[in-house]
């Protein structure tokens, strides 16, 4: 047994998830020794509206350059997936522009029509949220690409330091909102230049290409990875507004610190997510990318990726439903006990959200994208259906965030199944 565990450990899928997680966990370490403190001087009012702001700025980013830095992984060239890079930045520019050129002639009609007269002056910020997002996306996807997982662990860590230190150390002297809107705007952007100031220490060499003379068409290549704009883009924007409507409209139905409750839950139960999930999930994806050039079957990895993630987070999810209320009373100050009471639904959802980066990340890999912008587009249905039940039916902004997390942990399970179901037809 002994043997076997030592033996799994040495492999590179383990241990480059170990690096990935490594430098999450110490960021998250940060993020627990900090947030109690953030919480007590800012306050569920100001933290809500730091979240309506992130909301918009997270529906908005994971689209700006219409998902092409996702294709970055899949190229068997690196002349191809810098041809992406390129690409993905020249989008992305052209996209904060255009957004920039809204909001200048059309600020006042928008903050009316979405009623956001509470975060207005910060809408200017969200051009400059784009071309960070943009920057971010592209840098993440070639180290992931390059397998140079250790760059985006001193990244991740760095950046908590840095940003969350900051949150802390002016709250003390100005605890006001936008001090929180400004500083988690520059969120991406600051982890991207630590990732790029840690890449100029790297090792790492592209590899000698027989063709490397032939020139790269950004035409050419924008067309072959089409499915990612057409199909992939649609689908990671819906899904982000599946994500953060809820804040926005929390914030319009039950008022800011009903907003800063659920955004303080979705930031504490992100972090088994963005400790374990994601790491495995970008090792994940190169690996199952490699799998299926080579014919192995992707079924198997997609069942053990999935049940080990599913062991991993059963714990942790469970002791939230149980005891959230007092967790959250206890860890965050007494204002935020109703935090607590949402987290015990969100945590079923995001249990399984947890457990369905395996499949996410193969249904590209399958050229299922289609089926992936269809399926979100059905769950931003009934999962916004439900939470205006919640507010129009019950007038309880806690029976709206149940229904919202019991849904999402249905929705997942049936991903997941579905995703399986494909992979062996795949196979």
């Amino acid at each position: 047994m002994v043997n076997k565990l030592k033996k799994l450990l040495k492999t590179p899928f383990v241990r480059n998830v170990m690096i990935m997680a490594t430098g999450t966990a110490a960021a998250q370490l940060v993020n627990i020794l900090l947030q109690p403190i953030i919480t007590r001087l800012y306050g569920p009012e100001a933290y809500g509206l730091m979240g309506t702001f992130m909301a918009i700025a997270a529906i908005i980013g994971p689209v700006a350059a219409f998902a092409y830095p996702i294709a970055i992984v899949l190229p068997k060239r690196d002349k191809e997936a810098k041809g992406l890079i390129r690409l993905s930045l020249y989008i992305t520019t052209a996209v904060a522009v255009i957004v920039g050129l809204i909001l200048l002639f059309l600020h006042q009609p928008i903050v009316n029509i979405f009623n956001m007269e509470s975060i207005a002056p910060y809408l200017y910020l969200i051009p400059i949220v784009i071309i960070f997002a943009g920057l971010l996306q592209v840098s993440e996807q070639w180290f992931i690409r390059t397998k140079q997982f250790g760059v985006n662990a001193n990244a991740t860590f760095f950046q908590a330091i840095l940003l969350n230190g900051s949150k802390a150390g002016v709250g003390f002297f100005y605890p006001v909102a936008p001090v929180l809107i400004v500083l988690s705007s520059l969120n991406n952007g600051v982890k991207a230049l630590f990732m790029i100031l840690f890449a100029r220490k790297s090792s790492y060499k592209s590899s000698s290409e027989e063709d490397d003379d032939k020139p790269v068409s950004l035409k050419e290549l924008a067309k072959r990875h089409n499915d990612f704009p057409i199909f992939r883009a649609p689908q990671v924007f819906i899904n982000a507004i599946s994500q953060n409507l809820p804040i926005i409209l929390l914030t319009s139905l039950f008022g800011p610190a009903a907003a800063g409750f659920y955004s303080i839950c979705k930031t504490v139960l992100s972090m088994p997510s963005q400790l374990i999930g994601k790491s495995v999930g970008d090792v994940f994806y190169p690996r199952i990318t490699e799998a299926a050039h080579k014919g192995e079957s992707i079924t198997h990895l997609v069942k053990k990726a999935t049940l080990a993630l599913a062991a991993v987070g059963f714990l942790p999810y469970l002791v939230v439903i149980l005891f959230g209320p007092w967790l959250f009373s206890f860890v965050f100050g007494t204002d935020w006990v109703t935090a607590g009471e949402y987290a015990r639904w969100i945590a079923l959802w995001m249990f399984f959200m947890f457990i369905n980066q395996p499949s996410v990340k193969s249904l590209p890999v399958m050229g299922a994208q289609a089926f992936h912008l269809r399926f979100t587009i059905f769950n931003l249905v009934i999962r916004m259906g439900l939470l205006a039940v919640g507010y129009f039916v019950f007038s309880s902004d806690v029976v709206a965030v149940a229904l919202f997390g019991i849904s999402g942990a249905v929705l997942n399970i049936i991903l997941i199944l579905l995703t399986l179901r494909m992979t062996k037809k795949f196979d």
